[in-house]
């Protein structure tokens, strides 16, 4: 008897080619979006009408909310018309918006340059040409690349947002996030492999297709509830490290030490599990991780916390958070039918949006009503309920494509 064939988990040079690339496009989108959150509130305050607290929080979350309602339509436009001219009309849009807030001489025109901004939705196109272009043995490590770029530009954004605010201002950090929009035009158009062949012959399928799928649904519960999480764990945390004694303005050497330490573990350990068919155990090993670290943070509010364990509760949580950043999209690339998969993509970066919402509306006002105890609570909840929904999930097994390139 033959012994069985290991699929060979090493990038051809295509697939490294179209990783990185998109990866940068990422990259270079949300820099831009993470550089103006840290000191948005503060510096719009600055504006005509700044005093109004609701429309600077308008200002701060319209983004979220056009970008969850268009980004069905982008994925499906993507399906139709190709995924790479949907990319370059979605960061022109974005790069229109964010010059429209850099120019913005009241609060009103911020408001509406930042709707803009997220009308630019391009995620369900760049993960879904990322599908199109890796094969699923090697499609987690690809979603890797990404989620570690988006990962290192927030890290990066808390030690030099501060400082360019200093110099530049708000208008400037948006002018900025225009032009980094705009050099991803450039990575798309230059560098960004040609789409497949068959992804404009073949027929494509719809929305409702995916909404039917039960295992795309249960991701999308999935996304949802894990951003949900994460923002609404911001809504607190930092009052928490205040409190350890640990000024705002020096947090990032607890949150950068975190992401960049989280990486080196998830690459340890996601992909060598997944490899050997573990896949289905590390994904939910690291959503329980994290209705654990809900639970010690809710545990330390009752304690004088200090900042090491808050540092470690943190880099625990990177850790599960990356785990899942990596392999959720890549589960429903995979598990998305081939003709639906910009759609797939877009219901999925739609529900992620919402969830951010979710996790900032509900987080503030479990805050504000029931204290800090109350949100973590509820975050381990949320995520035991996950796990719940999440148990039944099967690992689909990699369709080991030629190695080409």
């Amino acid at each position: 008897m033959s012994a069985p064939t290991v699929p060979d988990t090493s990038m051809t040079p295509q697939e490294r080619r179209s990783s990185a690339s998109l990866a940068l496009i990422f990259a270079l989108r949300m820099l831009g979006l993470f550089l103006v959150l840290p000191v948005f509130a503060l510096e719009a305050r600055k504006y005509p009408g700044g005093d109004d607290a609701a429309l600077v929080g308008m200002a701060m979350g319209i983004y979220g909310l056009t970008q969850g309602l268009l980004q069905i339509p982008f994925g499906v436009a993507s399906d139709k018309f190709g995924r790479k001219p949907v990319m370059v009309l979605g960061l022109l849009i974005f790069a229109a918006g964010s010059a429209i807030a850099a120019w913005a001489p009241t609060l009103a025109w911020l408001v509406g340059g930042r709707a803009l901004q997220g009308a630019g939705a391009i995620s369900a196109a760049v993960t879904a040409l990322l599908a199109d272009q890796t094969r699923d043995v090697v499609r987690t490590k690809a979603m890797a690349l990404v989620g570690a770029s988006i990962g290192l530009m927030f890290a990066v954004s808390l030690v030099l947002s501060p400082l360019l605010a200093a110099q530049i201002g708000l208008h400037g950090l948006f002018a900025m996030t225009s032009a980094l929009a705009v050099g991803g035009v450039a990575v798309v158009l230059w560098w960004v492999p040609p789409e497949p062949a068959q992804h404009v012959d073949q027929a494509r399928g719809g929305v409702l297709s995916v909404l039917r799928h039960p295992a795309l649904l249960r991701l999308d519960f999935g996304v949802f509830v894990l951003h949900a999480v994460q923002l609404s764990m911001w809504v607190a945390l930092p009052a928490l490290l205040v409190q350890a004694g640990l000024p705002r303005e020096l947090h990032w050497e607890v949150y950068l030490p975190a992401v960049l330490a989280s990486f080196f573990v998830m690459g340890a350990t996601l992909f060598p599990l997944e490899k050997r068919g573990y896949l289905r155990a590390v994904f939910l090993s690291a959503i329980g991780l994290i209705a654990l670290v809900q639970l010690a943070l809710w545990g330390l509010l009752h304690t004088e916390p200090t900042v090491l364990p808050i540092a470690l509760v943190l880099f625990v949580f990177f850790c599960g958070f990356n785990v899942l950043e990596a392999s959720q999209p890549s589960l429903a690339s995979r598990v998305a039918p081939a003709a639906s998969r910009g759609a797939a993509l877009g219901v999925y970066n739609t529900l992620q949006s919402l969830g951010f919402f979710a996790g900032g509306a509900v987080g503030g006002w479990l805050v504000k009503s029931a204290g800090p105890q109350a949100l973590f609570l509820t975050s381990t909840v949320a995520m035991l309920l996950w796990l719940a929904v999440a148990w039944g999930m099967e690992a689909p097994a990699p369709k080991v494509a030629a190695k080409a390139g």
